[in-house]
């Protein structure tokens, strides 16, 4: 067994992505990597964080290969733009059948 681990912290934005190779020893946390990792405007608090898509907590352990996934926040609330929509829609049909 390797006593050093081979971590990837991804961050995508919409232009591009970053992809930052890291290597840590046996045991180090997803906190730890993203410390190495320098990225000083990534909020430990508020962050949103996933190891290959499943959310993940900042005192996860990580694994060897693991691919730390950075989120972004949202811009709108998916359910709100989707409530919306339909409105739109069951509005645009009523109009419809008056006319």
């Amino acid at each position: 067994m390797a006593d050093v681990l081979h971590i990837e912290v991804v961050r995508a934005f919409p232009e591009n992505q970053v992809l930052i190779p890291l290597e840590l020893p046996v045991g180090s946390t997803l906190r730890q990597a993203l410390e190495v990792a320098h990225l000083p405007d990534v909020d430990m608090a508020t962050g949103k964080f996933g190891i290959y898509g499943k959310l993940a907590v900042p005192d996860t352990i990580l694994r060897d290969r693991d691919r730390i996934e950075i989120y972004r926040p949202l811009i709108a609330d998916p359910k709100e733009v989707r409530r919306a929509r339909a409105a739109k829609g069951a509005k645009k049909k009523s109009t419809q059948k008056k006319d």
